[in-house]
Parts: C-alpha cells; sequence; structure tokens
C-alpha cells in the first residue's frame, strides 16, 4: 500500500478530513523550502503537494505564477526538487509527497523520471497538462515505480472523464473547485457539495478540492462533505508577506488555524 493509500485510510478510521497543503519548491529561495516543508507537517498537513516550478503555469493564478518566477530566479529545476525531496526523506518517511508541475520539465527530464523519483521518495505525482488519454503509458510507469498518477477533474468534466481517470489513475482525485485559476473567483459550495459524491463513487478514489479554499470558512465548508482539502495560493501569499526568516513559523501557524477548521467541521458532522 502506497503512502498515500495508507494515510487516507488512517482519516478515513480516524473520521478526518486529509490536509494537504501546496508549495511552490524553491520559492523564495531553495534553501527554504525544507524549512517550510517541516512547518507543514508541524501545522498538521497530511500530504503535501509540492509545486514544480514552470514558466508557463497555465492552470494557476498570479500569486503562483509568481512563485514559480522567483524559484526559476533562483535556479530551481526538477532534479533540484527531487534533491529536495531526498533530503525530505532522511527526516520524514511517513507523510506523502505529491508533486505537481507541468509536462515540458518532466518530458525535458526525460525516462529516468519516474525511476529518480521513486528513489528520491515521492509518492505522487500530478500533471496538470498532461490528460490520462495521452498519457497511458506515462501513468503506468509511475505505478510500476510505486508513485501514485492523481488527475484532476473540474466542473465541466463528462462522464467519460470519470472513466479514463478510474482507468489509469490512484491515490486521490484533485477535484478543480471552480471553472478558473488556482486562487480566483468563488467557490460554488452547492455545486461542490453535489458533484463529490458522484465522483467518489465513480472513480473510487477520495476526493480532494482545490482552487479557491482560501481560509478556516471555506475549509471547513469543503471538509464536510471532501476526502481532502488542498490549499497552495493563500499559503504563498504568507509566504510572500513574510520575512524569510519568519516564514517557516507563519505558514505553521496559518496552518494549524485550516487544521482545527477541518476537524471541527467533521465533528460537527458526526455529531449531527
Amino acid at each position: 500500500m502506497s503512502r498515500i493509500s495508507a494515510t487516507f485510510d488512517k482519516l478515513k478510521t480516524q473520521g478526518r478530513c486529509a490536509l494537504i497543503p501546496f508549495i511552490t519548491a524553491g520559492d523564495p529561495d531553495p534553501d527554504l523550502t525544507l524549512p517550510l516543508m517541516r512547518a507543514l507537517v508541524e501545522g498538521g498537513a497530511d500530504i503535501i503537494e509540492l509545486g514544480v516550478p514552470f514558466s508557463d503555469p497555465m492552470a494557476d493564478g498570479p500569486t503562483i505564477q509568481r512563485a514559480s518566477e522567483r524559484a526559476l530566479k533562483n535556479g530551481m529545476s526538477l532534479a533540484g526538487v527531487l534533491d529536495i525531496v531526498r533530503r525530505f526523506r532522511i527526516e520524514n518517511t511517513v507523510t506523502p509527497v505529491v508533486l505537481m508541475g507541468y509536462a515540458n520539465p518532466v518530458e525535458a527530464y526525460g525516462s529516468a523520471f519516474a525511476q529518480d523519483a521513486q528513489a528520491a521518495g515521492v509518492d505522487g505525482v500530478l500533471i496538470v497538462d498532461y490528460p490520462p488519454e495521452e498519457c497511458v503509458e506515462f501513468a503506468a510507469g509511475l505505478r510500476r515505480a510505486d508513485i501514485d498518477p492523481i488527475f484532476l477533474l473540474a466542473p465541466t468534466s463528462v462522464d467519460r472523464r470519470f472513466g479514463e481517470v478510474a482507468a489509469i489513475g490512484s491515490g486521490y482525485i484533485y477535484y478543480v473547485s471552480l471553472k478558473g485559476v488556482t486562487g480566483a473567483g468563488l467557490v460554488d459550495f452547492a455545486e461542490v457539495t453535489r458533484r463529490i459524491p458522484e465522483i467518489r463513487d465513480k472513480v473510487g478514489m477520495p476526493v480532494g478540492v482545490g482552487f479557491g479554499i482560501r481560509d478556516t470558512a471555506s475549509a471547513g465548508k469543503i471538509a464536510a462533505v471532501a476526502d481532502a482539502v488542498v490549499i497552495g495560493s493563500r499559503l504563498i501569499e504568507e509566504i510572500e508577506n513574510s520575512s524569510r526568516d519568519e516564514a517557516p513559523a507563519r505558514i505553521a501557524k496559518f496552518l494549524k488555524q485550516i487544521r482545527r477548521a477541518i476537524d471541527a467541521a467533521r465533528n460537527e458532522g458526526i455529531a449531527r
């Protein structure tokens, strides 16, 4: 069983929702990423999504775009991201790490990517611009390396897409809660509440929800219906608004608030 599956199974027995924070590797500088990952764990992260910076992050809003620009300016590469995960694994063998990014860096890295990612300790890979019908072989290669290929579903996804994702994906589904880029717009909670049971039933995997979750109120509403809450742009803003020395403590404090909110939402739901 993968670390991701084991994490969701444990949380399910506890009646809890997973907290999945996202940061961009190398932002604001490569030496701070590992302390930030430690801070995410301290703040209550169950799984960490680590962004692979790319020059044209089409699905990301301006906040994460700025993070990618800073990371690339500081020389961060996919090889550098794998090295960060490798160093994280020396001290933490429990918390799953998912790489989230775009096809270009992976294709530029070459055929050794899956093997090298496995050796580094990566648990899942989500490539935003790899639709399932175009990456069957890539997903199979990840699974052979004991890495979960994770896919996005959106409010506009149709039944055929559910089937394609269920056939080659594993770990969890990342459901995009709104039509737009990361950090933009308002979440239609009624629509999310309606879609989550349908998606979970058709894909047979836990469903995490992201794109638009910014505070304890929105996180709590999502936690009441989803298997995981994904939060990214808001964390990047916390990093942007902190000094380098203050950033880890600041995001740990913020994430603890989100953790308490999603636990409270689940406990309230159980009490009902």
